[in-house]
């Protein structure tokens, strides 16, 4: 996590569209059809090749491969993990719940998409997890060195994401542990050796974890707060036992409450969870602030600042919409993070989200993608010409 740079860097949050084809492979896959293994792996290979370099022109800095050989940011561990079977039932988020009329719109629009659902066919934990993934982590990580290197990207300058032991916790219902808290200690133990693969590759970590602000308006709506609170700060705990040894300044965070067009009248305010979110032993946070309900939420940082070592990845680029942000908008957003923040030489530019984070579940077509990673470059320029000379 660079500090003290003499410009703005780009990055952005992870998931980019996928190939038409690719995404088809991973929706049939996902929904428990057969998928010839080869296929699926050329098909994602090839996407990776070719996302590295459309990054890189667009104007990102630090670049990822896309995720497109997961079919979700979270899913893709089923094949990952043992201990996996059975169903999980994933509830409605309390904002859709509250406006039928809009709901009934929404789940229109999605019911001929082909996509990787992210409420059907999903597991539970029906015995002991365990992490079997280390030959497909490592696969992973060998294809997306090899994309940069074809790309001509700089060393070290890429990350890769997985997920937090709470997302996973939270769509995976747990059918076997004695208790929430003896399943979380199993995956994030299970999902250290995700963290580590990524982080001996030479990459950035990036830990997902939306279940921090998410789940208040899914699986804990209808409990008090308090109780959700300390959902968070076990989830919390469990990430920083378990990165403990690895290296903080090369881990970021990312939280958000949902990468849907939806109202958002529900999310817990930032100010209730920042407390328990700032006690992660990390390098950095990618938190959302183009989102219209959580935008003017930056100013928190005045009064609960960042740990003198910390940097924030600002999301200012909406990832659900197809307006594409004017470069001043993205460079005026910036200047007002970086006065709440009080040091630009701490603060990047990123993404609200990913842009794809289930396979076809994307909003925002490809070619308006592309353009938005092109204005935040061009927006962070313009933001550091002003901030840093």
């Amino acid at each position: 996590m660079p500090q003290g740079e003499d410009r703005i860097r780009t990055t952005h949050t992870g998931s980019l569209p996928r190939p038409r084809a690719l995404t088809r492979l991973h929706a049939r896959r996902a929904r428990g059809e057969a998928v010839d293994a080869a296929e699926l792996a050329a098909a994602s290979r090839a996407a990776v090749q070719a996302i590295v370099p459309k990054q890189l022109a667009a104007g990102i800095d630090i670049p990822n491969d896309g995720e497109q050989g997961r079919e979700s940011f979270v899913l893709y561990l089923r094949d990952r993990l043992t201990g996996l079977g059975g169903a999980s039932a994933r509830g409605g988020f309390a904002d859709i719940e509250a406006y039928p009329e809009f709901k009934a719109e929404m789940q229109a629009g999605l019911a001929n998409r082909e996509a990787a659902s992210v409420t059907s066919n999903l597991p539970a934990a029906i015995a002991p997890v365990d992490y079997v993934g280390a030959d497909a982590m490592r696969a992973e990580c060998a294809e997306f060195r090899n994309a940069l290197a074809a790309a001509g990207a700089a060393d070290g300058a890429a990350f890769m994401a997985a997920p937090s032991p709470g997302i996973v916790a939270a769509i995976v219902q747990n059918r076997h542990y004695d208790s929430d808290a003896a399943y979380l200690a199993a995956l994030a133990a299970a999902l250290r050796h995700e963290y580590a693969a990524i982080l001996d590759a030479g990459f950035t970590l990036q830990i997902d974890c939306p279940d921090l602000a998410l789940e208040r308006h899914g699986a804990w709506q209808d409990r008090p707060l308090s109780d959700f609170l300390g959902f968070c700060e076990g989830v919390v705990a469990a990430i920083n036992t378990v990165i403990a040894d690895l290296p903080k300044q090369r881990i970021r965070m990312h939280v958000c409450w949902g990468n849907y067009e939806a109202p958002h009248d529900h999310d817990v305010p930032f100010a209730e969870i920042w407390p328990v979110i700032r006690q992660a032993r990390v390098g950095g946070f990618v938190l959302p602030f183009a989102n219209p309900r959580h935008a003017h939420e930056h100013r928190i940082f005045r009064d609960a600042p960042l740990a003198d070592d910390q940097v924030l990845v600002a999301g200012v680029i909406d990832t659900t919409t197809n307006f594409v942000e004017h470069p001043e908008v993205v460079a005026e957003r910036l200047e007002r993070i970086a006065q709440s923040l009080g040091d630009p030489s701490r603060l990047m530019a990123g993404t609200d989200c990913g842009f794809d984070t289930s396979a076809g579940r994307g909003r925002v077509a490809p070619d308006v993608v592309w353009a938005k990673l092109r204005s935040l470059a061009e927006g962070a320029r313009i933001a550091s010409d002003r901030l840093l000379g």
